[in-house]
């Protein structure tokens, strides 16, 4: 009796024991951090900063806030990468000016700041950073620059959004592959995942090069808003305003995709590939910043 009395009590510990380990097992397991996908909410690092996404090569993308309104307006250069690098440094020139000028935000807005929605494009001609850089910092060579355009995949991330998306697209007179699907990289992925999570009051998207704003479109009207967005910087920076783009048809437009999701956007369009024009610029975001003001 003694021996079995004995025997119980180990089993007892045993089992005690061993339900204590796997217990901890699965406290260990659930506290480790989550796996980040490209469906994952963006990932805050700070009140500053987002990484909303990461390249094809594993680049990340971010989001630099200025303010800390509940108005959020966005504003962001590189869809074509090193083709457009000026469109990038426009907009850190636009990240400086908002750190030096505390003021200059609004009290019941934020301005999201995206540089570089396609930093793997961005690093054929800026070999070193796809932070801030210099003009002295870009790769002269054309051929590097038409190759910049494209993601690593080799998709015109600009014709991979929601709005007449088809497969292969046009730039001028050239096919371009415009991704497997809609949303089909990891770039413009991230845009949507951000826009959706976000729903900015209007956003702002730099290209090069035509000189001038236009307004989005898809296929329901222009919205009332998008017009006095396209106006409001134009006669402010002194680009002319257009109602749409007709130079050749796109397929897969971010900005006629947030048209269609209801989202005030335009494409303000640089003179041309090497200059920011920061001050007119200036003027046009400044301009919106007052139109939003409360």
């Amino acid at each position: 009796m003694k021996n079995a009395l004995i025997f119980i009590i180990i089993i007892l510990v045993i089992a005690g024991g061993a339900y204590w380990f796997w217990s901890s097992q699965e406290t260990v397991i659930t506290t480790l951090p989550p796996i980040i996908t490209a469906t994952t909410t963006p990932v805050i690092e700070d009140k500053t900063k987002t990484i909303i996404g990461q390249s094809v090569e594993g680049r990340n993308i971010m989001a630099y806030h200025f303010g800390t309104g509940p108005t959020e307006l966005v504003f962001i250069g590189g869809i074509h990468g090193g083709y457009e690098w000026n469109t990038s440094l426009v907009a850190y020139e636009l990240m400086d000016y908002l750190k030096t000028n505390s003021d200059a935000v609004p009290a019941n807005i934020t301005v999201t700041v995206i540089p570089v929605l396609n930093p793997d494009g961005l690093i054929k001609v800026i070999s070193t950073t796809t932070a801030k850089f210099a003009v002295a910092d870009v790769i002269s060579s054309s051929t590097a620059q038409v190759a910049g355009r494209f993601n690593a995949n080799k998709i015109d991330l600009n014709r991979n959004f929601d709005c007449d998306w088809q497969a292969t697209g046009v730039w001028q007179n050239t096919p371009v592959k415009a991704g497997s699907t809609v949303f089909s990289e990891p770039e413009s992925l991230a845009i949507k995942n951000y826009v959706e999570n976000q729903n900015p009051k209007a956003v702002v998207v730099w290209y090069s090069s035509a000189g001038g704003v236009f307004a989005s479109n898809c296929h329901d009207g222009i919205l009332p808003e998008t017009l006095i967005l396209t106006n409001t910087y134009a006669k402010a920076s002194g680009y002319p305003a257009h109602e749409r783009f007709d130079f050749y048809a796109i397929t897969g437009d971010l900005v006629n995709w947030l048209a269609k999701k209801e989202i005030p956007a335009i494409s303000v369009l640089l003179t041309n590939h090497t200059s920011t024009e920061w001050n007119k610029n200036q003027a046009g975001v400044q301009a919106i910043l007052k139109y939003y003001t409360k």
